[in-house]
């Protein structure tokens, strides 16, 4: 499923990606499913980020995907 909106801003998919996001420097602030501002945590390793309503998402999983 293609998100919906975009995770930088928080605005409907297909925004403007802010230069450090393109450089894999940015974690993402909003989720991707529902728009909600999500509480993140930066680690020397990466980053997780939570949403209230559709859980955790670690930068750890996005990788093995890759």
């Amino acid at each position: 499923m293609a998100p919906t909106f975009n995770v930088y801003t928080g605005e409907p998919a297909g925004g403007e990606v802010p230069a450090a996001a393109q450089l894999g420097l940015e974690p993402p602030r909003y989720c991707a499913e529902c728009g909600r501002r999500m509480i993140v945590q930066v680690r020397p390793d990466g980053w997780e980020a939570k949403c209230s309503r559709h859980g955790v998402q670690d930068s750890k999983d996005l990788e093995e995907r890759r």
